[in-house]
């Protein structure tokens, strides 16, 4: 349903990143190794970074796959930075196919990323969206239960929650009107806050930086599983997990 990586540490290419490592999202996206559901990620991919003295992170995204796309080879060549969330995308039934509907969503210093689904899409969750003024409704990106989250994770932290009570209340409120595999990543460009829930995500912290990633890009023995129902903060330097606070609903048996 996706595959998605934050990374913060010194400048690093985002071909580093991405595309040089063996089991890099390059070959995710035609060959995951630990994706639980569906095959390849081929609707779509988008990268987004953060330059030097610029806390407004630019993005690159399309609507085809991340192979396909030969200017992209060129751009992550040549761009270094210290933070970047990228994501390759396998569409979920009743969502746009456009590049809009790519991660990562931005706002502000903000981006985004969800792996998984909300069961029920679209018609399980007008509660969920009866929380949001009908402004932010509006902004929507795309017709995508993955802008819906990121709506509601924007809404609790404009209202002044912390990255991680953001995301652990939005996983929250959506389980208790639908069942659904909800692994959030976020990042403001000096911290990674994420969520396991319904699906793989792991971490590895060297002095070549900080990973956080639906699968290990590489066979070395330092990556790091995190249980699922739990909620993970990253710094360069460090990274704390713990059990989310409430229970989750499993998702239907495809």
């Amino acid at each position: 349903m996706c595959r998605h990586l934050a990374f913060l540490g010194p400048p690093t290419s985002l071909a580093e990143l991405l595309l040089v490592p063996e089991h890099g999202l390059l070959r995710q996206s035609w060959a995951p190794r630990r994706q639980r559901y569906g095959t390849v990620n081929a609707d779509g991919f988008g990268v987004g970074w953060y330059a030097p003295r610029d806390d407004i992170p630019a993005r690159y995204r399309r609507a085809v796959p991340i192979w396909a796309d030969g200017s992209f080879a060129d751009v992550a060549r040549v761009t270094r930075s210290t933070a970047v969330l990228a994501a390759v995308r396998s569409a979920t039934a009743g969502t746009s196919l456009d590049e809009s509907a790519a991660a990562p969503y931005a706002h502000g210093r903000w981006l985004f990323s969800h792996n998984g689904r909300i069961e029920g899409w679209p018609d399980g969750v007008g509660r969920l969206a009866a929380q949001l003024p009908p402004s932010r409704l509006l902004s929507l990106e795309a017709q995508v239960d993955s802008a819906l989250l990121w709506a509601l994770v924007l809404e609790r932290l404009a209202a002044g929650a912390a990255a991680g009570e953001a995301l652990a209340r939005t996983v929250a409120d959506v389980l208790e009107v639908s069942a659904g595999r909800l692994n959030l990543l976020l990042t403001d460009g000096g911290t990674i806050t994420a969520t396991a829930v319904g699906d793989t995500l792991f971490w590895r912290s060297d002095p070549a930086g900080t990973l956080v990633a639906s699968e290990p890009s590489d066979d070395g023995p330092d990556w790091h599983e995190v249980p699922d129902g739990s909620l993970l903060t990253a710094t360069r330097t460090s990274v704390d997990v713990r059990p989310l606070t409430r229970p989750r609903k499993e998702p239907a048996t495809p």
